[in-house]
């Protein structure tokens, strides 16, 4: 998910009662529920690193308890200059809370993760099976709703209060925090019975006579009951749009066929490049492109996923005689 969506997810469980343990509470579950992500820091070691790394270590329940203790880390340093002389007054926090915390928050944002059709690999380095529910695109603009009225919701009702001249007792904005995350898991559960309808709907029927050997169902952006579907047969990929409300498959009658491609030398040597071997692991419908080069001599593979409108690697893995180079494009 975009980076939003965890920041307000962390919130949420902080304001959702976990704040009341320890001080710092609510400010270690939204930096640890966005830190997993400080894997794009491998951007700067090329695009092919970042893509290879990104949504591996920091995204796996491993890597998570390190994720966790760094954020704690900076918590403790920004603890440690509050303190100084005449500084704010803080009450000690409870460290070993707050890195319960900083986890539980790393494990939400695996969760959102894992909910869109990029995928994480949560038991990495034991396993590089990547796992998705395909259910939620990766901006989500009724989870942002929710979880953004969680936060905002107490702040307009304390003004009416203080208009009305009412007393407000304990810990404020628990109540909404709490209907904003039950009303994300209310969502989640919309989507995956929609998403089963949607599957459904792919697998029970012919595709130019041919019997689909695999199908996905991919989320479009705020429509529930709209998705990307996705056909493998003997032949080819076919592509369409699908209506889970019906249900039906390719309303529109607007099915688009791609061809797989034979396998070549030139395709093989990409594939077995360090980043062509990450790269078919992970895309679940893979296609290639050959192009021949005249200077210098030599061939370039395009590879990309047939579902084009969710995700392309955008990558070019370029194929010579003794073997095949990363290229970037």
């Amino acid at each position: 998910m975009e980076p939003i969506t965890h920041l307000l997810l962390g919130a949420n469980l902080g304001r959702a009662g976990l704040n009341r343990k320890t001080a710092y509470a609510t400010l270690t579950l939204t930096l640890a529920a966005e830190a997993p992500d400080l894997d794009v820091v491998g951007r700067f070691r090329g695009v092919a690193f970042g893509f290879q790394h990104h949504r591996g270590f920091t995204h796996s329940f491993l890597g998570a308890i390190l994720v966790a203790a760094f954020v704690v880390a900076v918590v403790y340093a920004l603890h440690g200059l509050r303190r100084r002389p005449r500084a704010v007054d803080v009450p000690p926090p409870r460290w070993g809370w707050l890195l319960l915390y900083a986890y539980l928050a790393c494990l939400s944002h695996i969760l959102l993760d894992f909910t869109n059709n990029y995928g994480v690999r949560p038991f990495w380095p034991f396993s590089g099976r990547w796992y998705s529910w395909d259910i939620v695109f990766i901006v989500e603009p009724v989870l942002l709703v929710l979880l953004a009225g969680g936060l905002v919701a107490p702040l307009l009702t304390s003004l009416i209060n203080e208009e009305i001249g009412a007393r407000q007792k304990g810990f404020r904005g628990k109540f909404a925090a709490r209907v904003a995350l039950a009303g994300v898991v209310l969502t989640w559960g919309v989507r995956d019975y929609e998403h089963r309808r949607a599957v459904a709907a792919l697998e029970s029927r012919l595709y130019q006579d041919e019997t689909p050997l695999r199908v996905s169902a991919y989320p479009h952006w705020g429509n529930p009951l709209s998705w990307y579907g996705v056909v493998e047969t003997t032949k080819f990929y076919a592509t369409m749009n699908v209506d889970s409300l019906t249900p039906e498959a390719d309303p529109e009658n607007n099915l688009h066929v791609h061809f797989r491609p034979e396998p070549t030398p030139v395709t093989e040597a990409a594939r077995n490049t360090a980043l062509g071997r990450f790269y078919f692991n992970w895309a679940r419908y893979p296609m290639t492109e050959t192009e021949t080069l005249t200077d210098p001599a030599g061939y370039r593979v395009r590879c990309s996923t047939c579902a084009s409108a969710i995700h392309s690697c955008g990558k070019w893995l370029r194929g010579w005689e003794e073997g095949a180079h990363c290229r970037s494009s």
